[in-house]
Order: structure tokens, then C-alpha cells, then sequence
């Protein structure tokens, strides 16, 4: 069988890598690249992401990937956004206002509550609230891993699939057409993570072989 591309966006900004081994441990040809042709060919792009959102979008916008990520969105082809990443596809942040970002979740990144030590550091379980391909398998209440000190408050409240409690509702995965997004990672939060990426794969599969089951 063969493994489905998967083009990892590299904008120079946090551990990527750890993305992409993972995707590749769960059976992607998961690729780090910049070159948009390779995105562009590939079955599917993930935008992983670490430290501030101002500085992750401009590296982004530096490495001349914004537009590769609307192509890609576009295309209907399978899209993944992992923490700052996922917090990049929205419109705009608290952390850092004079940034924009991507757009392709309307929402806005707000802070969480400080009545808790922030960041969230930690293993926290979700509270799945709608029926989600990429949760298949994992019960009602998975256990995953936090880094984070904000989270995404989508125009539309429909697009949240999954929360978690920590001083209150925290919304901790989306789902917007072809894009699903994690405030969690799931590449360090070990079984059910594993699992998340597999469902992903999955999926990539499927979509790349036009919904006929490999």
C-alpha cells in the first residue's frame, strides 16, 4: 500500500520534525518542505507550530508559505493545524494583535483563564461534542497533552468538536470543512495521539483515492 504525501509546512519556527516522524510512524510519507510545488502535489498539509503567534506568522509569511496554506485549504484536500499552528488559521490574537493571521477559521485566539497556572502544562482529558472522523476509536473521554496559554473562540460555535476543563471551557479541537485543527498535540500525547494521527492518515488515504476504501 502505498504511504500518502503528506507535506509538513517548514517556516523555521519550533520542532517540526516531531510532527513529521509522527506522521511517518503512523504511515505517511510526511515530507518537511517550503517548495510549494511539493504542497501543492501532496495528498495532504499539516501546519504544526510552537512559541508566539506573531512570530510564527511572520515567519510563515517570510517563508512565502501563507499562500500555500489558502491553496491548500482550497483544494479541499485533507488539512491539519497542531497548536500555534491551529491557533495561525484563525483570524486574529490576544498574544499578539497587530498580526494577522490566516483567516480560515473566522474566531479570534483569546487567553485563558489565569486563575490556574498559565500555561496549561499538562495531560488533560476531552470532551468530545460532536461526532469527529479523526476521534474514531477513542472513546468519550481521551487523555492528551497541553502546552498553551490561549485558545480559539470560532465565530461559529459548531466548529468546535472537542473541549477540555481547566478553570473553566477550554475549546481544544476544530473542525472547518477539510481543516482540522488541535490546540493539544496530539504527536506527544501518546496513544490516543498516535491514534488522532492514524484516524488522519486514514482519511488522507481515502480522500487521495477518491472515498474508495484502499
Amino acid at each position: 500500500m502505498t504511504a500518502p504525501l503528506v507535506a509538513v509546512l517548514d517556516y523555521g519556527i519550533g520542532n517540526l520534525r516531531s510532527a513529521q516522524k509522527a506522521l511517518q510512524h503512523c504511515g505517511a510519507d510526511a515530507r518537511l518542505t517550503t517548495d510549494p510545488r511539493l504542497a501543492a502535489d501532496a495528498d495532504a498539509v499539516v501546519l504544526p507550530g510552537v512559541g508566539a503567534f506573531g512570530a510564527c506568522m511572520r515567519a510563515l509569511r517570510d517563508a512565502r508559505l501563507e499562500a500555500v496554506v489558502h491553496d491548500s485549504v482550497a483544494s479541499g484536500r485533507p488539512f491539519l493545524g497542531i497548536c500555534v499552528g491551529m491557533q495561525m488559521l484563525f483570524s486574529d490574537s490576544d498574544e499578539d494583535p497587530g498580526d494577522p493571521g490566516l483567516g480560515v477559521i473566522p474566531g479570534s485566539i483569546r487567553w485563558i483563564t489565569d486563575a490556574l497556572p498559565r500555561p496549561q502544562m499538562q495531560w488533560n482529558q476531552l470532551q468530545l461534542q460532536r461526532t469527529e472522523p479523526m476521534f474514531d476509536g477513542l472513546g468519550d473521554s481521551p487523555w492528551v497533552y497541553f502546552v498553551h496559554s490561549l485558545h480559539g473562540v470560532p465565530i461559529d460555535p459548531d466548529a468546535v468538536v472537542a473541549t477540555c476543563d481547566y478553570g473553566g471551557t477550554v475549546n481544544a479541537a476544530f473542525r472547518s470543512g477539510n481543516v482540522f485543527a488541535t490546540q493539544f498535540h496530539p504527536e506527544k500525547s501518546g496513544t490516543a495521539g498516535l491514534a488522532i494521527l492514524r484516524n488522519f492518515v486514514a482519511g488522507v488515504r481515502l480522500a487521495a483515492n477518491g472515498g474508495v476504501p484502499a
